[in-house]
């Protein structure tokens, strides 16, 4: 991995060149985020979770992460455990966005996801937690979103440019095997078992 990019997980597996863009291009799944400096497409499918397309408008610096808050009936304060961990994947972003170069001031937003996919925590209403969390935390931080695609019942993939911002989203109106919901599931269940943001060293 070079310095242009920061990733919280192996990158070699999930690289690959999509030849319909023609592009290099980097998978991220549940929990993940990656960050670059070089003209890659980022590439993830959303179910309940939400990913955060972050860029430095000027530089080009950006990155997306991939994240949910646990599926508590807890509120959502800052200081609640489950609204740590969507603090704690911002934070990751933003740190790294920074750490390459970019400025705070030149930050620009896109938002997917936090569709009711999820049998079994739907009626934590995960989606609409996810979404009102990431919206908050936009607005308190003061980072403009220009887009966004939200709720709904279906997932989505999420193809983000950080070079240039674009971002396309397909819905996905049926699944051909429930990995998608398999993963978040699995995700799901692990970040109720591990410590929340506070009790992790960010750097």
């Amino acid at each position: 991995m070079s310095q242009h990019e920061q990733h919280n997980g192996p990158l070699s597996e999930r690289s690959y060149f999509d030849r319909f863009f023609e592009s290099d291009a980097v998978k991220i799944l549940p929990g993940e985020y990656y960050v670059t400096q070089r003209d890659v497409l980022i590439v993830t499918v959303l179910g309940s979770c939400i990913s955060v397309c972050l860029r430095d408008r000027v530089t080009g610096v950006g990155g997306m992460n991939h994240f949910m808050l646990p599926g508590t009936d807890e509120g959502l304060s800052p200081v609640s455990s489950s609204a740590r961990y969507g603090v704690y994947a911002m934070e990751m972003l933003i740190n790294h966005v920074l750490k390459m170069g970019g400025k705070r001031h030149n930050f620009e937003a896109k938002v997917f996801g936090g569709g009711n996919v999820l049998r079994g925590i739907t009626k934590n209403h995960v989606g609409q937690r996810n979404a009102d969390f990431v919206q908050e935390y936009l607005h308190t931080e003061r980072i403009p979103v220009l887009a966004e695609d939200m709720l709904d019942v279906y997932p989505r993939k999420v193809y983000f440019f950080p070079a240039t911002g674009r971002v396309l989203v397909k819905k996905l109106k049926s699944l051909n095997n429930t990995t998608l919901l398999d993963r978040e599931m699995e995700y799901s269940m692990r970040i109720r078992k591990v410590p929340v943001a506070g009790d992790i060293d960010l750097f």
